[in-house]
């Protein structure tokens, strides 16, 4: 069985109708399997969500590590983070939104494994401010909120960005890259020639070629 389409059923099902209102046999019926079949490759509905949410999160943090490692500049490391950030949420729209929008479905076990991955992602983006802030390169009033309204504005992307856009992707990046050095007081003449940018991974459990309109 090809557990990626399992996956892209329950992301393209969870994003359009939330976790609650999907069925298993509604699953099974997009999967184009029986549930029976889910039940033993998956286990429960929410085995599957947990799924989805821990391999999305997982590879957030890898790709965001991996920018940070670029350079030990904070502005070089922002970019470097921004970008990924966006990329990220841009090429996997659905299961970025299922991941953040259905924590509240799980258990408390689970939600709990789900909050520490997603604080660990998190805790790139304040090491990156704080220490900005710290050695002169960026200036904020309030560290926290600074980080909040970097993180905030990437993840929105996952509500409106399309491939056949205005904008291409890179330059969507590079605008988000130029926004966040602007609320961090940045010098962003440090970014000229650097190249900060990697390409995102696709992930399995992405719906291929699914409209936004489809989603919640």
């Amino acid at each position: 069985m090809n557990i990626g389409k399992v996956q892209q059923a329950a992301v393209l099902l969870f994003a359009r109708q939330g976790f609650a209102a999907t069925g298993i046999r509604e699953l099974g019926t997009a999967a184009g399997i029986n549930s029976a079949t889910i039940y033993h490759y998956t286990g429960s509905k929410e085995e599957l969500l947990v799924q989805v949410m821990r391999s999305c999160l997982e590879e957030m943090i890898a790709s965001g590590a991996a920018a940070l490692r670029i350079s030990a500049e904070p502005t070089i490391q922002l970019a470097a983070l921004v970008s990924s950030h966006i990329g990220f949420t841009a090429t996997n729209p659905l299961t970025a939104r299922v991941a953040e929008y259905e924590m509240r479905a799980l258990s408390p076990e689970n939600q709990a494994a789900m909050q520490k991955l997603r604080d660990d992602y998190e805790s790139l983006f304040a090491q990156v401010v704080e220490r900005g802030i710290r050695v002169g390169d960026f200036s904020a009033d309030d560290a926290t909120m600074a980080r909040l309204a970097l993180m905030e504005m990437g993840t929105g992307v996952a509500h409106w960005y399309r491939p056949d856009g205005r904008l291409t992707l890179t330059e969507v990046q590079r605008n988000f890259v130029s926004m966040a050095c602007k609320i961090l007081s940045a010098d962003s003449a440090m970014l000229s020639g650097i190249d900060f940018m990697r390409p995102p991974v696709h992930l399995a459990s992405e719906p291929p070629g699914v409209p936004l309109a489809t989603a919640r």
